[in-house]
């Protein structure tokens, strides 16, 4: 979903705005029903990412194998496509808001990578376990203070804002792409490239595993819930004045991708936990350690 950053003007600069607080939230002018819509279902969707990695964070703790059950260039290409989406929000200088959201995105990445790690040496101890440790909390740190230093020296100023999982959109119009606009359309592709590929790894180990045993279903049903939420509060907002419907879902091509790739992909995922449940439900009632 792409909301528009008005700067400091006031709600009298949206004439046929029909909610006022969306516009002192998000900048946004939500002109009619569609478009408070679309603003709804961003906002739950936003919800549904964020909520999605707890379910995974409870199921590690209680079986303890979560370096087996999932892939590690899954975590690695989750964590790249989020942090494309906070790289974005620092160039495109983006309400607090969606900083704050992008940077907890990554951090909680980096939880559910640091889980990884924490099992994966904890069964085979190794000399890497410290350094690669020191680097997690080393950038943990950094995605904490940076966008609060960013922000003490900001001055606020009209730009574009990108909201959602996946980053960045570009402003709709039929005018040539501004040098920001490009920046904006590559991150938000590789970004969308990432989370594709990410599943792919993912698909592969269940595979091999003949299990999804070690992993929450919730963590890809939220997650699904969220891209279709999202992929419908991008096709239910109105263009811009004077802006074809075609040319508008041109602009924002890579986001609609991302969002019904990974759908199919995750469907994928869920076709998987449904043939190896009888798999799961008999390791996990098996004891994590030989009695």
């Amino acid at each position: 979903m792409v909301w528009k950053k008005l700067g400091s003007g006031n709600f009298s600069s949206c004439p046929n705005g029909s909610r006022q607080w969306i516009w002192d939230m998000f900048g946004e002018c939500a002109q009619d029903g569609w478009d408070e819509a679309s603003v709804g279902l961003g906002l739950v969707s936003i919800l549904c990412f964020a909520a999605s990695t707890f379910p995974q964070y409870i199921k590690a703790c209680k079986t303890g194998n979560m370096d087996e059950a999932l892939s590690l260039w899954f975590l690695l290409g989750w964590i790249g496509g989020d942090s494309c989406n906070l790289i974005g929000s620092f160039l495109a200088d983006q309400l607090p808001l969606q900083t704050y959201t992008a940077v907890y995105y990554v951090l909680a990445d980096l939880v559910m990578l640091s889980l990884y790690f924490h099992y994966k040496f904890k069964k085979r101890p190794s000399l890497l376990s410290t350094p690669i440790n020191s680097v997690l909390l080393f950038t943990l740190g950094l995605a904490c203070t940076t966008p609060l230093l960013s922000r003490a020296g900001s001055v606020a100023a009209p730009t574009e804002v990108f909201w959602g999982r996946k980053l960045l959109s570009v402003e709709p119009g039929n005018k040539p792409f501004t040098r920001q606009e490009i920046i904006g359309f590559v991150i938000g592709s590789v970004s969308s490239v990432l989370y594709l590929f990410s599943r792919l790894p993912q698909i592969h180990t269940n595979f091999l595993r003949k299990s999804t045993q070690g992993i929450s279903y919730s963590l890809f049903a939220l997650v699904m819930l969220g891209n279709t939420l999202y992929g419908l509060s991008i096709l239910l907002k109105n263009p811009e004045v004077g802006q074809s419907e075609g040319s508008y879902v041109l602009h924002h091509l890579p986001w609609l991708v991302g969002s019904l790739g990974m759908l199919l992909l995750d469907t994928i995922i869920s076709v998987q936990f449904l043939v190896y449940r009888n798999a799961s439900t008999s390791s996990e009632r098996q004891p994590l350690l030989p009695g």
